[in-house]
C-alpha cells in the first residue's frame, strides 16, 4: 500500500532531553504555571493518509496547531494545515479537483457521499483466486489495540515509531474517544524530569478507569456505501498489522457448516456482497487459518455483536443492572437464536426483526446514533449472518476508513499534551493543557521567558 511521508523528528517512547517549561506566552490567561492552554478542535477534517489513487493531497481546511509555537518541531505548529487533510482529497474513484471542499458531518469528517464512487476493485469478483476466511463479531467499546503506541521493537502489530515519517506512513495511532464520544488524544506526556520525557497512552475504559477512561469512537461502526458494499473495522489475528485494509467477498456459507448443518437464509442473503475492512484491533483470541479456511478469522466490530471478555459498552451506555446485552460472545443475534421464537432455524425476517428490536432497546435512547446505525446495519445490510465465510484480498485503504481511523491529535511522536486523569469531563471545543519543553541547545520560545516547572530546568 502507498503511504504518505512526513519528515523524521524523534523516536517515541521516552525521549532524552533537558527541558525548560513555563506558561505559553500565547495564552496570557492561563493560570497553571508550567502549562499552556490551547483550544482544540479536532473536529476539522484534519487527517493524514493517501487518497484512493495513492497521491498526496494538501487540504485547505485542516486542524490548526493544538499546541503552540514553543514546539517548532511539531508539524502542526503555527497553525500549519496537516498534509493529507481529507478536506482537499479528490473523491474516491473521481477525477474531480483536489481543491473541492467536501460537505462535513457533525464530527468534522467529510460525509460518506462526498468521497464519490468507490474504486471498482472493492466490488470485483475475487472468488477464483483469493483465499477464504470467516467473520465473528464483537463491540466491547474498549480503547482499540491500535490506539496504543508500539511498546517495543518486537511489537510488529502497531505503527513504526522509529520516526515521525515511519509513524505517519502507517497511519499513526487509531482514534479513541471519551465516554461522550468526543475524540481525545491517544497518548500524552507522562513523566518529565530534568533529562527525560516519556509518553503514556490514554487509559482504556476497560481497565479500572471505567467512565474516566477512553473508548472506541462510535463512528467506527460499520456503514453501508450502497446495497452491495460497506466499510467497517475489524480485529485481526495476533500476527496482523494495524492499518491494513482488506476486501471481503461473501460466498453464502459459514464457518461451521456441514452436511447436516447447511447455510441458513441469512448466509445466502449475504452472498455476493462486499465489505472493505481496516484493522484497528488485534485479538490474541482471533484464530489463524486452517486447511478449509486458510485466511483465518476477522472479528468484525459491530454494535450489538457481543461485549466479549472486556466490557466497556455497558459503562458507556448505562442501561442499569439486568439489561440484556445478549451473549457475551455473539451478542444480540446469539440471544435471538437461543431465547426467542426464531430459534436456530429461524427465518431471515425473524432474525432481522429480533436483532433490530434489541438494537432499539439498547441504543435507541442512548444519544449515540452511530451505535444504533451500526447495529441496524448488521440486521439490514449484513443480513444477520452468523459467522459467514468470504474470499479475501488486501487492498488500498479507502480514505473514509483512514479518516475515521487516524488520530487527529497525536500526529507527531513528539507529543506535548498534559496527562489527564479523567477524560469524562472533556467536551468538544474544550481547552487541552500542553506541557512545553525544549531540547538542549535550542532557544526558549521567547527570550528571558523563565518559569521552571514540572521537573524542567533551563538548559
Amino acid at each position: 500500500m502507498k503511504r504518505k511521508l512526513f519528515k523524521s523528528i524523534v523516536a517515541a517512547g521516552a525521549v532524552a532531553m533537558v527541558c525548560a517549561c513555563g506558561d505559553d506566552p500565547s495564552s496570557p490567561d492561563n493560570q497553571q504555571p508550567g502549562f499552556s492552554s490551547a483550544v482544540i478542535d479536532p473536529t476539522s477534517s484534519a487527517v493524514v493518509g493517501p487518497n484512493s489513487s495513492g497521491s498526496v493531497n494538501f487540504g485547505s481546511s485542516g486542524m490548526e496547531n493544538p499546541g503552540s509555537s514553543a514546539n517548532p518541531d511539531n508539524p502542526l505548529s503555527s497553525g500549519t494545515v496537516i498534509p493529507g487533510s481529507s478536506a482537499g482529497v479528490a473523491p474516491e474513484g473521481s477525477s474531480s479537483s483536489a481543491n473541492t471542499e467536501p460537505e462535513l458531518d457533525a464530527n468534522g469528517f467529510p460525509t460518506l457521499e462526498s468521497y464519490g464512487p468507490p474504486p471498482a476493485e472493492y466490488t470485483k469478483d475475487i472468488s477464483a483466486t483469493a483465499k477464504r476466511g470467516w467473520n465473528t463479531r464483537y463491540w466491547d467499546a474498549c480503547k482499540p489495540h491500535c490506539s496504543w503506541l508500539k511498546e517495543s521493537s518486537s511489537d510488529k502489530t502497531r505503527a513504526d515509531t522509529s520516526s515521525d515519517e515511519a509513524y505517519l506512513a502507517e497511519f499513526a495511532t487509531a482514534r479513541n474517544c471519551n465516554i461522550h464520544d468526543v475524540e481525545v488524544p491517544t497518548f500524552t506526556v507522562g513523566n518529565v524530569s530534568k533529562a527525560w520525557r516519556s509518553y503514556e497512552g490514554t487509559r482504556s475504559a476497560c481497565g479500572e478507569e471505567k467512565e474516566k477512561g477512553v473508548f472506541t469512537c462510535t463512528d467506527m461502526a460499520p456503514i453501508a456505501v450502497n446495497d452491495t458494499l460497506s466499510y467497517a473495522y475489524v480485529a485481526g489475528t495476533a500476527d496482523s498489522k494495524c492499518g491494513k485494509c482488506y476486501h471481503l467477498q461473501y460466498d453464502g456459507h459459514f464457518k461451521d457448516e456441514f452436511e447436516n448443518n447447511p447455510p441458513k437464509a441469512t448466509h445466502k442473503a449475504l452472498k455476493g456482497k462486499h465489505l472493505v475492512v481496516m484493522a484497528s484491533n488485534i485479538g490474541n483470541d482471533v484464530a489463524g487459518g486452517d486447511a478449509k479456511l486458510p485466511a483465518g478469522q476477522f472479528d468484525l466490530m459491530v454494535p450489538g455483536g457481543g461485549v466479549g471478555a472486556f466490557d466497556a459498552l455497558s459503562t458507556q451506555v448505562n442501561k442499569g443492572a439486568g439489561f440484556n446485552w445478549g451473549a457475551g460472545f455473539g451478542g444480540f443475534l446469539t440471544e435471538c437464536q437461543k431465547n426467542t421464537n426464531c430459534g436456530t432455524e429461524g427465518s431471515l425476517e425473524c432474525y432481522q426483526t429480533c436483532v433490530k428490536d434489541m438494537c432499539n432497546a439498547a441504543f435507541g435512547d442512548a444519544g449515540l446514533p452511530n451505535l444504533l446505525r451500526g447495529c441496524h446495519w448488521f440486521a439490514d445490510w449484513y443480513m444477520a449472518a452468523d459467522n459467514p465465510t468470504y474470499y479475501i484480498e488486501e487492498v488500498e485503504c479507502p480514505q473514509y476508513l483512514i479518516d475515521h481511523y487516524m488520530t487527529r491529535y497525536n500526529t507527531s511522536l513528539e507529543n506535548n499534551y498534559r496527562k489527564v486523569e479523567d477524560w469524562s469531563t472533556f467536551k468538544k471545543g474544550d481547552v487541552l493543557d500542553t506541557l512545553h519543553c525544549w531540547k538542549a541547545g535550542e532557544a526558549p520560545p521567547e527570550e528571558g521567558w523563565v518559569n521552571p516547572s514540572a521537573g524542567c530546568e533551563i538548559p
